[in-house]
């Protein structure tokens, strides 16, 4: 299982979707840069391309990334590749991680890698692998990167940081780099010293406060909550000691399951010392969520937010989970969800169907086109409207979550084995079913949490909560106004402005 979370401010959540095409030999493929849709030029297309859903494509390949940015001096301006290309090209002509980075290699050779530094996860049915790249400047095509195997049992995490540090030089089972990854540090003047001490992530993008508070914190905060032993690292994540570097990977103290998986990604440092719920920020509704800027100054003095795996900005996120033991179009499940990781629903779409719901699909709604019938937008209006009374609403959106996706857990089982009983003699059937299961589980999601939002409205709004009485047309009300910390709060604020001096007062 891979999990990723696209965090950007302007980035619509939608559901991709390339069907498996053939090409001719003079064919080519005009790139644009996935985060701004800048032409950054053309490439020779491939003579064939596998179907993709989303991140994952038709045979349970999956791959996900997070930006490290690293030395500014090494993106290449001039390049055609960019990192959202790179990722979505390379599953429509890789089969496995091992020939997926063997791909992303080829293509930043030949077109040159344009973005800044990035980290990437890349799994398939039987390998899990976390890739880290950084360009070569200007007049330099290429890039240098490192790869490293996960072992099995083990878990690995990136948000943001540059994560490999030393590597292995002669194991080739484990560990893939660029053959002038050293070198080329080494010539940039970003390394001296023996080779068998070399750190990729000490040369292109050494660590800082930021990076430890912002960034390696959420791995931090990920790793803690399936192994014991990573409270050792906590102020490493704080940022209070940069020399306490944590593993690249950790052994989970027991196996996780996608549930795990899909509550890591609702993370926001809950039971921590960052815990986003006991600060003052957190507002009168202990709310998890903080505004932009991350850093902000008052007074001549920097401060910031933190910066948690759930935060406002998610586009999308995902679950991606391959299955060896099954056919590919049935063994790979991508779990899809839409907007703030903690609220959102992620509902399966096996990796063999052939189209994609219409709640998710491109071209339903963008980020400035409002759409009643597009997830992104069914989503982000539960999402604000609990953002504004966080600690009663928020129980609700739990709640109906979980029923959710143990409904999709408890059908998928049932799902895999019909469709497996199929696909040996009636394989078309098998793939209608799947699809059509799919399609359905999307609909479903985004059609429940739109009764969801019509009851948080009704029982919440303009601050009372509402209760429905049988029997009777008016609701019992309650208006259960601050709490007491929020009160003693603006008492202090505001003196004795707001004292009360009884009914009789003028």
């Amino acid at each position: 299982m891979i999990t990723y979370a696209a965090d950007s401010h302007v980035l619509y959540g939608e559901l991709y979707f390339w069907p498996a095409q053939v090409y001719g030999s003079d064919d080519s493929l005009t790139i644009f840069e996935w985060d701004t849709g800048l032409k950054l030029g053309k490439i020779k297309q491939s003579d064939k391309t596998y179907q993709v859903i989303g991140n994952m494509n038709e045979h349970q390949l999956s791959i996900g990334e997070t930006t490290y940015g690293g030395r500014p001096e090494l993106v290449d301006t001039t390049a055609i590749m960019d990192y959202g290309s790179l990722m979505y090209l390379t599953l429509q002509r890789a089969k496995t991680a091992r020939e997926a980075i063997q791909i992303m290699d080829e293509l930043v050779s030949e077109y040159g890698y344009y973005s800044l530094g990035e980290s990437f996860s890349i799994a398939d049915a039987n390998e899990a692998w976390i890739m880290e790249m950084i360009g070569k400047g200007v007049g330099n095509k290429g890039a240098v990167w490192v790869a490293r195997k996960i072992p099995d049992g083990y878990i690995s995490g990136h948000a943001n940081q540059a994560r490999i540090t030393t590597f292995p030089k002669d194991d080739p089972e484990n560990c893939l780099y660029a053959g002038d990854v050293i070198s080329f540090a080494i010539a940039k003047g970003y390394f001296t010293g023996k080779e068998d001490n070399f750190s990729f992530a000490d040369a292109y993008a050494p660590i800082d406060f930021g990076g430890a508070r912002f960034c390696e914190s959420r791995v931090w905060s990920g790793f803690r909550r399936v192994n014991k032993d990573m409270m050792q690292y906590e102020d490493y994540a704080m940022g209070e000691n940069l020399k306490n570097r944590m593993p690249l990977w950790v052994k989970p103290d027991k196996k996780l399951t996608v549930k795990d998986v899909m509550e890591l990604m609702r993370d926001y440092f809950q039971d921590s010392k960052m815990d986003m719920t006991r600060d003052f920020g957190a507002g009168p509704y202990n709310c998890i969520i903080r505004w932009r800027p991350l850093v902000w100054e008052l007074d001549s003095v920097s401060y910031f937010n933190e910066r948690a795996i759930s935060t406002q900005q998610t586009g999308f996120s995902f679950v991606a989970q391959s299955r060896n033991w099954l056919p590919d179009p049935i063994g790979g499940i991508f779990w899809f969800g839409v907007d703030d990781t903690y609220s959102t629903v992620y509902s399966p779409m096996y990796c063999g169907i052939n189209k994609v719901p219409d709640v998710y699909a491109v071209g339903n709604g963008s980020m400035m086109v409002f759409s009643d019938s597009s997830a992104f937008w069914v989503f982000n209006q539960v999402s604000n409207f609990a953002y504004t009374r966080y600690n009663m609403m928020i129980p609700h959106i739990r709640e109906r979550q979980a029923q959710i996706e143990q409904k999709f857990f408890d059908e998928t089982k049932f799902i895999d084995q019909q469709a497996n009983e199929f696909f040996g003699k009636q394989k078309k059937e098998a793939l209608k079913l799947l699809t059509d299961y799919s399609v359905s589980a999307g609909n479903y999601t985004v059609n429940e949490w739109k009764q969801l939002y019509q009851y948080l409205f009704t029982r919440y709004m303009d601050g009372n909560v509402k209760t429905p009485v049988e029997g009777q047309q008016n609701p019992e009300l309650e208006q259960p106004g601050y709490s007491e910390y929020w009160y003693r709060k603006l008492v202090e604020e505001t003196d004795d402005k707001f004292i009360y001096h009884g009914e009789d007062s003028h």
